[in-house]
Parts: C-alpha cells; sequence; structure tokens
C-alpha cells in the first residue's frame, strides 16, 4: 500500500542523513555539528567518506560519486523491509502516474519474476493485447536495448510515453524456439479500478482491481446502476489479485458499506504516525449481504477492506489467505527531486489484529477459481512473509492497549491457457460466460441466495 503523507508534518530525518552523506565527502563543518551523543553516527559517516574517497581514486574504473551515493542509500534504505527505497526522479513521477488512473503507454502489467520482466497480462482493447502480447511473455529488450539489470520503474519508464510514438519490445514465450518482436504505438491506456455486472437480477458483482483516487467515486457509480436495475438483494464484492493504493480509498471504500465504528487503526512509534480512521453514519441504504472475494493476490488496501467488513461481521470473507502485507508507506520529497519511501507504522483489524505476514484468513475457504486450477493447487505463490527483510507481526493492538492477467497468436478459438484465462477475469471487461465458469464467484452467489431462502423460511 502506498500512502502519500498529507496528515502528518514533514519529517527531517532523510534530510539529514543525505545530508550528511555528502558533507562526510566535501568536507568536515557536519561532524563538528554532531553531539557527543552521536561519536558512533561519527564515525561511521567518516569509514563511508574513507570508502567513497578510495574507490574514487583507485577502482578499477572510473566510478562516479552521486553513483555510489546513490547506490549506497538505496542498499541501506532496502535492508530495512522490502517496501522501503530511495526513488530517484523518474520512479517518484511513475509512482505518482500510477494513482492518477491513467498514462500514455502500451496496456501491459508487468512484474519482476527471477529477477526477468515478465507480462502478467495485457490489459484489454489496448496495442498490447491488440498485437498479441501474452500473459507469462518475458521481455527482453524494449527498443533494442536489453531489460537485464532493469529495476521495475527503469521498465516501466522505457515503456510508457506519449500518445502516438512508437515502441519496440522483444520477447520470449515458452513454446516458441525464437524471440518474438512486436512494434507497438504507444495510446492512452485507462485504468478503471471499478467493474460491475449483474449476475442475476438482484444480485450484483463488482470488482476493483487497484484502489486509486477514483475508486470510492466510481464505487458509489456503480452501486447507483446496480440499485437502477432494481433492489440489492446482495453483492459479491471482488478483491482478489488486487494489490492495494492508496489509503484513504480504503478506508472510504470500506466506509460506503459501514455505519459506525473503527474501519483500521496504523499505529507507528511516534504520536503522529498512530491515527484510529472510523466509520460513519450514510443515508444510502448499503446494508444488503455481502461476500467478499480474497486470495493471495490481495494486498495492503484490499486487506484493510476484507479486515474491516470482516471484523464488523459485515460481509463473509470466501476465497484463500491474503498477501499479508500489513504495513503503511509514506513518501518524503528530497532535493533534487529525489523521494524517499518508507515504511512507518503497521495497521490493525477493527479488533487489532495485525495481519502483517499473516493475512486476512477467509470465513469459508475456497482454493480455486476455475475447477481445472485444482491441478495446480500445490504451485507456490508469494507472499509477504516470503519476502526478505519483511516486517513481522505485533501482538494484538488491543491487548496492548489493556495490558498495553485474448487468445495466443495460431490457438484455435477456445483454446485458452489457464494462466491466460485467469488474467481476462483480472484485467479484461467483465464477461457473464466468465464469471459464471468462475467456482469462487458462483459460491458466493449461491451463499447470498441461501441467507435469503433462510430468512424466508424463518418468517
Amino acid at each position: 500500500m502506498f500512502h502519500k503523507n498529507e496528515g502528518y508534518s514533514k519529517l527531517t530525518l532523510s534530510l539529514a542523513i543525505v545530508a550528511a552523506v555528502v558533507c562526510g565527502i566535501v568536507g568536515s563543518g557536519f561532524y563538528r555539528s554532531l553531539s557527543a551523543g552521536d561519536m558512533r553516527t561519527e564515525d561511521g559517516l567518516k569509514i563511508f567518506a574513507e570508502v567513497v574517497e578510495l574507490l574514487e581514486r583507485n577502482y578499477v574504473d572510473p566510478v562516479e560519486t552521486k553513483d555510489l551515493i546513490q547506490k549506497a542509500i538505496q542498499g541501506m534504505v532496502g535492508s530495512l523491509d522490502p517496501h522501503s527505497q530511495l526513488m530517484p526522479p523518474e520512479a517518484v513521477e511513475e509512482l505518482r502516474i500510477d494513482t492518477r488512473g491513467e498514462f500514455g503507454g502500451i496496456g501491459i502489467v508487468i512484474t519482476m519474476e527471477k529477477e526477468l520482466l515478465t507480462v502478467i497480462a495485457p490489459i484489454e482493447g489496448t496495442p498490447a493485447q491488440k498485437a498479441g502480447v501474452e500473459a507469462g511473455d518475458i521481455i527482453i529488450e524494449v527498443d533494442g536495448e536489453t531489460t537485464k539489470d532493469l529495476m521495475l520503474w527503469e521498465a516501466v519508464k522505457k515503456m510508457r510515453g506519449p500518445k502516438g510514438e512508437p515502441v519496440v519490445i522483444t520477447v520470449l514465450r515458452q513454446g516458441e524456439p525464437d524471440p518474438i518482436e512486436f512494434t507497438l504505438v504507444r495510446d492512452i491506456i485507462p485504468i478503471d479500478s471499478v467493474k460491475h455486472m449483474a449476475l442475476q437480477p438482484g444480485y450484483g458483482y463488482i470488482r476493483i482491481t487497484n484502489f486509486q483516487e477514483s475508486t470510492t467515486e466510481d464505487l458509489q457509480k456503480a452501486l447507483a446502476d446496480l440499485k437502477k436495475e432494481g433492489a440489492v438483494k446482495g453483492l459479491v464484492l471482488d478483491l482478489r489479485d488486487n494489490p492495494g493504493g492508496l489509503l484513504d480509498q480504503a478506508v472510504e471504500v470500506s466506509d460506503t458499506f459501514l455505519q459506525e465504528g473503527d474501519i483500521v487503526s496504523i499505529k507507528g512509534r511516534h504520536e503522529r504516525h498512530t491515527k484510529i480512521y472510523k466509520a460513519h453514519p450514510d443515508p444510502d441504504d448499503n446494508r444488503f449481504p455481502m461476500v467478499v472475494l480474497i486470495n493471495a493476490g490481495s494486498a495492503s488496501a484490499s486487506e484493510i477492506v476484507s479486515g474491516a467488513l470482516q471484523d464488523h461481521k459485515r460481509a463473509v470473507i470466501l476465497g484463500t489467505t491474503s498477501f499479508g502485507k500489513g504495513s503503511v508507506q509514506t513518501w518524503e520529497t528530497l532535493r533534487d527531486g529525489y523521494g524517499l519511501k518508507y515504511t512507518i507504522a503497521r495497521y490493525y483489524t477493527p479488533e487489532g489484529r495485525s495481519i502483517q505476514a499473516q493475512g486476512i484468513v477467509p470465513d469459508i475457504v475456497v482454493k480455486h477459481r476455475y475447477i481445472e486450477e485444482a491441478e495446480e493447487a500445490d504451485m507456490k505463490m508469494l507472499k509477504e512473509k516470503d519476502l526478505r527483510n519483511h516486517l513481522e507481526a505485533l501482538p494484538l493492538l488491543k491487548d496492548e492497549e489493556d495490558s498495553e492477467a485474448s487468445e495466443s497468436p495460431g490457438k484455435k478459438s477456445g483454446q485458452k491457457s489457464k494462466k491466460r484465462r485467469r488474467s481476462e477475469n483480472q484485467y479484461g471487461p467483465l464477461s457473464k460466460e466468465n464469471l459464471q465458469s468462475d467456482h469462487q464467484v458462483m459460491r458466493a452467489l449461491e451463499i447470498l441466495k441461501g441467507y435469503h431462502i433462510f430468512a424466508a423460511a424463518r418468517g
């Protein structure tokens, strides 16, 4: 989850670190400003300055001081936890773009998998999808330059750009003996975070793919559309494979379905990093029964929503245990356009549960989205607890207070891979056919219909 620091005053520690490193190289004035209690810090900075000086003078190839310092800070921050990092100006801009809901690019969702730039899925209707880029393709070159050793944000930056400009990507594909080259013309890529459809009369389905600036507004529009078709008897809220996003949007989405009580608590070392977000009475009648779908790809903001609705007994949570990212990040603007993203707090569900490296455990476990996925039951899915340097969960907050994803070219119609089929459900347009073959969605619908049957039986 990414949370822009708005409610807190600007922290100065990050600036002090950068200033200390620079001053340690160019002069000794900084050392004279340290108090006696900072001698260990002073000694460490002196060693750092000596190392940089030796490398500058004697390393086999010329090295830039700025690059050495930047990599040193990246190493320092990255050693704390998987979600803290120093961001150069280009990465800061990419991070801002990710929350706006649209950008100029080719329309693919990518990740780093075993240090390989891998396509999770092309987005429906985009240049990449129309050209035949597939889930699982490994991007080895962008405009003739290798992607080896690129950071994820660097790869994203190379493929994004103004509408109408071409970009060439080269991919390796399983089953293909030679690399495949695609020449794509960039377009404006809209990212709709909320999509909806009526499963049956009275029973709605809403999918939230990420939490961006317009998510709550789009959710309200989806609910209004479903209500126009008649009374909502039940709702399936799909948060599967939702990696998170903005904290305020997770809070507001939760508030849409709650009338009172806590939504989430965040607690850090300092009082200014500790806050409780509460629900407010809502004149809109959104008290219909709900089932929330989660899986191992549901992280961060998704876990805030599912945890809040679970603790308030507002919804039945169905699927598999979520990712387990229970930490809050903020970012600070540094000099020269750099940014520092770092972890400031853990968050807790209304009942005081920290799900860090543990996840939200569903009320009803349904392991497979599609029946054929049972063949892949032993496939390992990465979670927070598998990440190097992950934070550990702390005891219950309340205990502390008391005691303290299109078809492949050349394949016949209907012969879709399981991986591609799943990615269509996440990134493509909603299809009633796909939803009806989605085992978890159908189980959720059965639960909602069963609720009304039992309610009627009780009179």
